[in-house]
């Protein structure tokens, strides 16, 4: 039986969507009450732009709420602890290449989309699956078996998916870490020769690129400096503009994105009662930036975001788009 089956006709499904209409609602309630908040966070990153940080808004409450209560959190971008990212990562932010100039991120799909309805078809007994819990917090719209494909959590609201927030927020997580997590770019401009350009405050550009990679497998990023650059992916393997920038370093490649170490980081940072690398911080960062570029893309136009005020700068339209309704009786 193939997931998509699984996920459509079996019990297993409604388990799986009372967990995402769980984690949607319930992660900051979760940290309001206690715990730690790993497993859940994971979650979290899955449904990444479309689930518990469905916008701007929402990726602010979840920021807020875990630094007020203390708790230990983390989301599901487990490349943080990956080898190669972490050393190409670190060559950005340690100035082995010079200046940096510009970071890269493959977003798979570049298309902002509205969500609608699917044809109506017959709802499944709730026993096979609880469509209204599955829902969740989204808006309503009829049963259609597609809408619970295991990778398409775009259950509704308003603006979704398309590439840049689903995959593009693995993959500029890592420039975010690779600009030592500093604010979201302020200048977000429409697509224009295959290229989404972003700017950070202090000149740096975040390029969302569908093309021109070298072959290193799924999930790649790029970083550019004054004088040298990196390029990295899911295969384990780099490309460094000069064999130096090694140092005598032996970096270790693994291939795809196991959650080995990313397990451990959670585990010693329950004991320690530190952050881990994919902490809230860091998710609300990306995904603001996801967001926002989201949201060039949909106008067609260049936006602006004031990262103290976390609005968009003169733009009513836009900063309709920050958030969302959310359908009763959830709260977030």
């Amino acid at each position: 039986m193939c997931s998509s089956d699984l996920l459509t006709n079996s019990p297993l499904a409604n388990i799986v969507n009372k967990v995402i209409g769980f984690a949607a609602e319930n992660g900051p309630k979760m940290a309001e009450s206690g715990g730690f908040l790993g497993m859940l966070g994971g979650l979290l990153n899955k449904v990444g732009g479309l689930g518990s940080l469905a916008n701007i808004a929402q990726s602010l409450i979840l920021r807020d709420t875990i630094k007020r209560t203390g708790r230990v959190f983390q989301v599901g971008t487990q490349r943080r602890n990956l080898p190669h990212f972490a050393f190409a990562c670190e060559l950005a932010r340690t100035g082995k290449l010079g200046q940096l100039k510009k970071v890269f991120a493959h977003p798979a799909g570049m298309q902002a989309m509205t969500s609608g309805w699917l044809p109506p078809e017959q709802e499944p007994d709730k026993n096979v699956v609880d469509w209204d819990m599955y829902l969740g917090p989204a808006a309503w719209r009829p049963f259609n078996g597609k809408l619970l494909d295991g990778f398409n959590f775009e259950k509704g609201g308003g603006l979704v998916g398309g590439g840049v927030l689903e995959w593009g927020s693995h993959c500029v997580d890592l420039c975010q870490w690779a600009v030592n997590d500093v604010p979201p770019p302020v200048v977000y401009n429409p697509p224009k020769d295959g290229q989404l350009v972003t700017t950070y405050d202090n000149g740096v550009e975040l390029i969302f690129r569908e093309k021109d990679w070298i072959l290193l497998g799924s999930c790649p990023v790029r970083f550019e400096g004054s004088d040298g650059w990196v390029e990295t992916g899911d295969s384990g393997k780099y490309v460094l503009s000069s064999p130096e920038l090694l140092a005598g370093r032996t970096v270790a490649e693994i291939d795809g994105y196991p959650a080995t170490f990313h397990v451990r980081d959670f585990l010693d940072c329950v004991k320690t009662r530190s952050q881990p690398k994919g902490n809230a911080d860091a998710a609300c960062n990306a995904h603001i930036a996801c967001h926002a570029a989201n949201i060039a893309l949909y106008l067609g136009r260049q936006v602006k975001f004031d990262n103290k005020k976390n609005e968009f700068i003169d733009d009513e339209h836009a900063n309709r788009l920050r958030s969302e309704a959310i359908r009763e009786p959830w709260r977030l």
